[in-house]
């Protein structure tokens, strides 16, 4: 008997998983909704009589009920890069000409995707199974959502086929305009004011705390990139043909092309279907079809090489200019901000805008009371970008640029060269200074949980801080007492402070703030000179021979150094147990045997990924470069190899080495 019930129960789960794939992923409901509800029913009520059966992934359990009060934040295996923009023809042009020099094939084709206004999602499949939901965060690291996804039911929990053993796969949680508008009618029917637009509504439905609240929502899920260590497929348009097979949700839209000409066609047949579309799109994504071109291809810093986002031309309205204000930012540059009458702009209510600087007021001649025009800057970032001088008010008077800082009242600078003003009160200015450890304690460098803008903000305000280092001397017993906090809250700010003392050292060069020094100049200073000690005694011309370091960034590190109060400061992070040097473990695989060697690496391998044998170059000292040239020392040479590659190898006399070669080197 329990045999039968058993398998009645995996009949109904089959049966359901197929009909909500037929439903949700290929829009072909197989039978009524009456039904699909009599079978659910029937399965809810076999597994409540037969809780040994139990399955975290069947159907009944997409309902929700389960509250998350705290996210976990989650390292992404594989980093989630952002995508370089393009607004023209002439742009993609430029990208191909690009990717051209660095491949060694003649013939590239591009696949071509709408780019979905939505929150992005990195979906992790074990053995078939959904085991994890990360959303975006700052690429490196996100928050586990995997209790509110489970309950969109676009994804599958279950996958049809094997697919690929263990896998992430890439894509945006959306709201469709249809469920949009109905939830806004709900809300105004209720007096409340209605949600600004689908994507912010989907992006904070993944971070609601009751997953059956989540379970409401109309959320659906757009699939658009495998990511493994080792795929199947030769294209990415295969990858996804295959991943819609195995039960996700690929759009139809995807089309291949086979010339930047073909693109385009693409993009301007969308420009105006968009607007039929049942969801919001911004753009169209171009990405190189050849998976082994994309490997050649690699990255940048902060964007893949094979992929460019084509952003459809910006909408644009007008409205009143209210007032200008003034903001400082952690390192003194004042940004003047347009406050707005709130006007809608491409789905979101604007209310403020960016005037970047005195240049831009006075190129404009732009005045309080005046009619202006906004468009958002890559549908991103509003901006002002007009005057309609036919509406200016008759006592229209010129906006006259401030000349002192607003938070402390010293005087501004702006010295030759400087986009805007400064305030140079670094030290005394109280937007500079919780500027600067909001930084300090943010993800990408210190990453203290449990400390936020707000709370740094009320910290200072109590004086309990006047510095990133007084962080280090907080007691749970003095932030007990502030204003929303209670013990629970004080102690995960102390423990998020005390393991902050485990973040490696560069990540900690790059929270100390040295103006220009973001996180892939941190990397590198942190990589060469191996402490704190030895790049504070650094001389210029040691810091402008490190690799992509230049002039402005070697001046402000010296200026760093030379500042009696960022001395102190270092040296009581010292005392606090903070990293400021790379650990004897971290060099454990490390060597300078490839010192000043320049490789090209350019095939594909047996014993290495290729991402493998360039993090094995680096952590050897050696340099690896996407192009041949005569400052090219080697070419580590895989299978596939393109002819001219080998042609341009030979023709500048570069030797050509197999990985076995390589690896003898670094032994």
């Amino acid at each position: 008997m329990s045999l039968n019930i058993e398998n009645r129960i995996n009949q109904l789960r089959e049966e359901l998983r197929t009909h909500n794939y037929n439903y949700y992923v290929l829009d072909n409901a197989t039978i009524s909704d009456f039904e699909f509800d009599t079978k659910l029913k029937e399965l809810e009520k076999l597994e409540n009589e037969n809780p040994q059966f139990f399955d975290a992934n069947s159907p009944t359990q997409r309902v929700g009920g389960e509250v998350t009060k705290n996210f976990k934040t989650v390292t992404h295996k594989n980093r989630m890069y952002s995508l370089a923009n393009s607004y023209s023809l002439e742009d993609l042009k430029d990208w191909e000409t690009r990717i051209r020099k660095l491949v060694d094939d003649e013939n590239i084709e591009y696949s071509c995707e709408l780019k979905y206004d939505g929150a992005s999602i990195n979906l992790v499949y074990e053995k078939r199974i959904l085991v994890r939901a990360e959303t975006r965060g700052d690429g490196f690291q996100g928050d586990d959502v995997t209790t509110n996804v489970k309950t969109i039911k676009s994804i599958p929990l279950i996958l049809k086929s094997d697919f690929v053993p263990n896998f992430e796969i890439r894509g945006e949680i959306i709201l469709p305009l249809k469920g949009f508008n109905k939830m806004n009618a709900e809300k105004m029917e209720a007096g409340e004011d209605p949600y600004s637009n689908p994507r912010n509504t989907a992006s904070g439905s993944l971070k609601m705390q009751d997953s059956a609240e989540v379970a409401k929502r109309p959320l659906d899920c757009l699939l658009y990139q495998i990511v493994a260590d080792k795929l199947p497929f030769n294209t990415h348009f295969e990858a996804l043909k295959e991943a819609k097979k195995a039960g996700f949700k690929v759009p139809n839209t995807i089309q291949v092309c086979k010339s930047i000409d073909e693109v385009f066609k693409f993009i301007n047949s969308w420009e105006e279907k968009r607007h039929n579309l049942p969801y919001e799109t911004d753009g169209i994504v171009i990405k190189v079809n050849s998976l082994q071109q994309q490997d050649e291809l690699g990255f940048t810093a902060k964007t893949p090489r094979w992929a460019i986002a084509y952003k459809f031309k910006a909408e644009q309205v007008s409205t009143i200019l209210n007032e200008i204000t003034y903001q400082v930012g952690r390192t003194g540059a004042i940004t003047p901000v347009a406050n707005l009458k709130p006007v809608q702009l491409a789905g979101t209510i604007i209310k403020r805008a960016s005037l970047h600087n005195a240049d831009q007021i006075a190129k404009f001649d732009i005045r309080v009371g005046d009619t202006v025009y906004v468009e958002k800057g890559g549908e991103i970032i509003p901006k002002i970008v007009g005057v309609d001088l036919t509406k200016r008010p008759i006592n229209s008077v010129p906006t006259v640029y401030i000349t002192y800082c607003p938070d402390c009242n010293t005087e501004l600078v702006r010295t030759e060269g400087d986009a805007k003003h400064y305030c140079p009160n670094f030290y005394g200015c109280p937007t500079q200074i919780t500027g600067r450890i909001q930084h300090f304690i943010s993800r990408k460098a210190m990453n203290i949980d449990g400390l936020g803008a707000e709370t740094v903000e009320l910290l200072f305000k109590e004086g309990l801080i006047n510095n990133y280092a007084d962080l280090y001397e907080l007691e749970a017993s003095q932030i007990i007492p502030l204003e929303r906090m209670a013990e629970k809250s004080a102690e995960n700010i102390i423990l998020g402070i005390k393991a902050s003392k485990k973040v490696p050292f560069e990540k900690v060069l790059f929270a100390l703030g040295i103006r220009f020094v973001g996180e892939t100049v941190a990397k590198k200073l942190a990589k060469h000179f191996k402490s704190i000690e030895n790049l504070s005694k650094a001389s210029f011309d040691e810091l402008i021979n490190v690799d992509e370091i230049g002039d402005r960034i070697a001046e402000s590190v010296l200026e760093f150094f030379r500042n009696l109060v960022n001395i102190q400061l270092v040296e009581r992070l010292k005392f606090y147990g903070v990293q400021l040097e790379i650990k004897e473990s971290d060099l454990e695989n490390t060597s300078n045997k490839l010192e000043n060697k320049v490789f090209v690496v350019s095939g594909v391998f047996e014993n290495f990924s290729r991402n493998e044998l360039k993090k094995s170059i680096e952590d050897n000292g050696g340099k690896v470069s996407s192009s041949i040239s005569k400052k090219t020392d080697y070419i580590i040479a895989g299978d596939k190899m393109g002819p001219s590659k080998k042609q341009k190898a030979e023709n500048l006399d570069i030797p050509l080495i197999d990985e076995i070669t390589y690896s003898k080197m670094i032994e």
